[in-house]
């Protein structure tokens, strides 16, 4: 009997063994299906986000390519107005010449090639010489009249200016004796008294009041005495004056 409950008893701890292995392998099989859905999840998950990504990186490809389209789009139009500006207005093409052949691209000034601007004005310095009655007409030829100078400004540009083309040389300034009265005007008819002066001495004790009398600048020692009257009859280089150009 005693060897048979032994046994016995060991047939149920086999069994019960058994039992326990199975139980095991019942919660490593659950843990494992537990994981390979977990990971499907992930793996869905990262293809949904890539998906949105690809969607969003179209849209915004899409969106960049309209807008580029469209600046080309306003880019040619705006070059047919362009073109079409300087073919009705071909003044426009003194004041913007072409400074690159090839692409055609222009450089625009206020002031037409040859002519130097300060302030509202631009001045030409012309090289060839003439008397002032002639060199009067030659500026109102280009546009404009002989240099009219109205401030200290002006004056102090255009004596630097004469001093560094002419190294002491005169041009004609707008400047001419009214008459025997010996006042002076300047070529637009403005009287001289009216703005500043800067004569090296009292044009009025010249000792040439019978003779036709004109001004010229001399860029000599300082700006402030610098003009000198002349007869009108001499030949001298010429200073000529315009307005810039407006948009208005």
């Amino acid at each position: 009997m005693g060897v048979n409950n032994g046994s016995t008893l060991l047939e149920e701890e086999k069994k019960l063994e058994a039992s326990t292995d199975r139980s095991h392998y019942r919660q490593l099989a659950h843990y494992f299906c537990l994981l390979c859905f977990l990971l499907t999840i992930i793996i869905l998950l990262q293809t949904l986000c890539l998906v949105q990504l690809t969607l969003v990186s179209q849209s915004q490809s899409a969106l960049q390519e309209n807008k580029l389209r469209g600046l080309r789009i306003g880019l040619e139009k705006l070059n047919q107005s362009y073109q079409l500006l300087f073919s009705q207005y071909p003044a426009l093409n003194q004041y913007c010449p072409i400074s690159n052949a090839t692409t055609g691209e222009r450089e625009c000034s206020l002031c037409l090639p040859g002519w130097t601007p300060q302030g509202q004005k631009c001045f030409l310095f012309s090289q060839d010489r003439a008397d002032w009655i002639s060199s009067q007409y030659h500026c109102m030829a280009l546009g404009g009249v002989m240099a009219i100078i109205r401030t200290e400004e002006e004056q102090e540009f255009l004596w630097e200016k004469t001093q560094s083309l002419s190294q002491g040389d005169s041009y004609w300034v707008g400047l001419r004796s009214s008459g025997a009265d010996g006042g002076w005007q300047w070529s637009d008819g403005s009287l001289l008294e009216k703005g500043p002066q800067f004569w090296a001495r009292d044009p009025d004790n010249a000792g040439e009041s019978s003779v036709d009398l004109c001004g010229r600048l001399t860029p000599r020692v300082v700006y402030s005495r610098s003009w000198f009257t002349f007869r009108c009859s001499n030949k001298l280089r010429t200073i000529c004056e315009r307005r810039q150009a407006s948009l208005t």
